[in-house]
């Protein structure tokens, strides 16, 4: 049984590919950050899986956990975590992982690019991406490349993007990139590309272009999304001076993606993304999906909570603040349920998303949009699920930071903020079927602006966390009761 180490596990892509790996049957090491975003998955509690904490910046570390894996897949992109500086990090974060899988013995590295075409105008997104290609290479262990341009697949950034513009915008201002041509791939083919390349001896050290059966300009793939969405003909009007700067703050107030993320995306679009060989069909047939094919077995997973990854689970989870010392504002609230620890917690994790926050719904609304007018997440972002909820998940404006079945949830915020802030459920068993359900809001101030935010929403508590305690009392009592029956 062959080891595969795999990097990114926690993300979009490589939180799908292990699961497929384990059910192709190889043992597979997960080299993450924090191991505990992968304790919830389905998948976790394989017997042939491995998760090791790995600081992709400690070759040393890097070197240990690769040693003894026959091939890796290297999934990492900075992008979301480092800013306008992500290049850079990219570059760093390979080359350590190519001098470690040097020293560990590592047979092949496997690599998911971007597709492009090459030449001085490539876009800094791209020409990144190339760049990693060449640093993985440069200490001599065998890279594999395949290169896809848009993913489309639940909850990938590209696929989001493209359904939140269609949805909320009948009629769009556009930049020129609607008019380049693109040649999408179905995310589940992309993970048969990726699995069957470990099998097929003839990808090792090569690039590979994957794409999907149909090249078209991104306006016409609008179309026909808004045609699987039920929706009509969306009107749209380009406008040449739109730069990628100005057309990643106008994704950022219409999708739940940040524009430090869609710019690099923006800029990627200007360039024509299609496949220029096809051997890879050869070496590795399967059935390609359409572009409408694609988009609607993605639709019917998001209509089925059926999203097991999406874009907002990668990147890094900031450490806890410090809570000792200087100034700590705390407000508390309990309140006794008739119903047990099990149904309050179920009711506590309905909460954000489309179900809301029980009470004061338009307060939280306002917020959302405040906090997207000053670059913050709002509460655009939702939830993958309705009611499951994972250590490390974005939930609107918030991130769970905390979570133990039927006893805790804790969200830290991350909406824009004069400090830092944590919003916590615990759950205490009373009786057999009654508990007391305990909100704690903490508030650890940032200067002056972070005492006048605090002061400034205080009267507000009374009607946000009081009506939300009782939300969560009559949907616990409502389950209890439902469960009975």
């Amino acid at each position: 049984m062959k080891t595969i180490a795999i990097t990114g596990a926690t993300g979009y892509i490589g939180g799908r590919l292990t699961p497929l790996l384990l059910d192709s049957g190889y043992r597979v090491r997960c080299l993450v950050r924090t191991p505990r975003k992968l304790r919830d998955r389905h998948w976790s509690g394989h017997p042939n899986l491995e998760v090791c904490a790995v600081d992709l910046n400690n070759e040393g570390d890097l070197a240990a956990g690769l040693a003894g894996c026959e091939a890796a897949f290297y999934l990492v992109h900075s992008m979301m975590s480092a800013g306008d500086g992500y290049a850079k990090q990219d570059n760093d974060l390979a080359l350590h992982f190519a001098r470690a899988a040097t020293q560990a013995g590592v047979a092949r590295i496997l690599d998911l690019g971007g597709l492009g075409e090459t030449g001085p105008d490539l876009s800094e997104h791209l020409a990144s991406r190339r760049e990693v290609e060449h640093v993985l290479g440069s200490t001599g262990v065998p890279v594999t490349v395949l290169r896809a341009a848009m993913i489309i697949g639940s909850g990938s950034a590209s696929f989001e993007i493209l359904r939140y513009l269609v949805e909320r915008l009948p009629v769009m201002v556009t930049p020129r990139w609607v008019s380049t041509p693109c040649q999408p791939i179905a995310v589940r083919n992309v993970l048969e590309y990726l699995v069957r390349a470990l099998e097929t001896p003839e990808t090792t050290g090569q690039v590979f272009d994957i794409g999907g059966t149909e090249i078209l300009p991104y306006r016409e793939i609008m179309q026909i999304m808004a045609s699987e969405l039920g929706l009509k003909h969306r009107g749209i009007v380009v406008l040449p001076f739109l730069t990628p700067r100005l057309s990643s703050y106008w994704i950022h107030l219409v999708t739940p993606l940040s524009h430090q993320i869609a710019k690099p995306l923006a800029e990627g679009l200007r360039n024509p993304v299609v496949c220029r060989d096809q051997r890879i069909l050869t070496l590795i047939p399967q059935h390609l999906l359409t572009v409408r094919e694609s988009i609607h077995a993605a639709l019917a997973r998001v209509a089925g909570h059926e999203v097991p990854t999406n874009w907002s689970m990668a990147g890094r989870l900031p450490g806890d603040p410090d809570w000792a010392g200087g100034t700590l504002f705390r407000d508390a609230r309990t309140i006794p349920v008739k119903a047990p620890a099990s149904a309050a917690f179920r009711a506590v994790c309905q909460v954000g998303g489309e179900h809301g926050w029980y009470a004061a719904d338009w307060m939280w609304r306002i917020r959302g949009w405040l906090d997207l007018l000053v670059g913050g997440p709002g509460l655009r972002r939702g939830r993958r699920h309705p009611e499951e909820l994972c250590y490390g998940e974005a939930l609107d404006f918030w991130r769970v930071s905390g979570i133990a079945k039927d006893q805790l949830l804790q969200l830290r915020a991350e909406m824009k903020l004069p400090g830092e802030a944590l919003l916590e459920f615990r759950i205490v068993p009373t009786a057999d079927d009654r508990c007391t359900l305990e909100q704690v809001a903490l508030f650890k101030p940032k200067g002056l602006l972070g005492l006048a935010y605090w002061y400034s929403v205080l009267p507000f508590h009374h009607f946000v966390f009081d009506g939300m305690l009782r939300g969560i009392r009559a949907e616990a009592e409502k389950l209890a009761g439902q469960a009975r029956a």
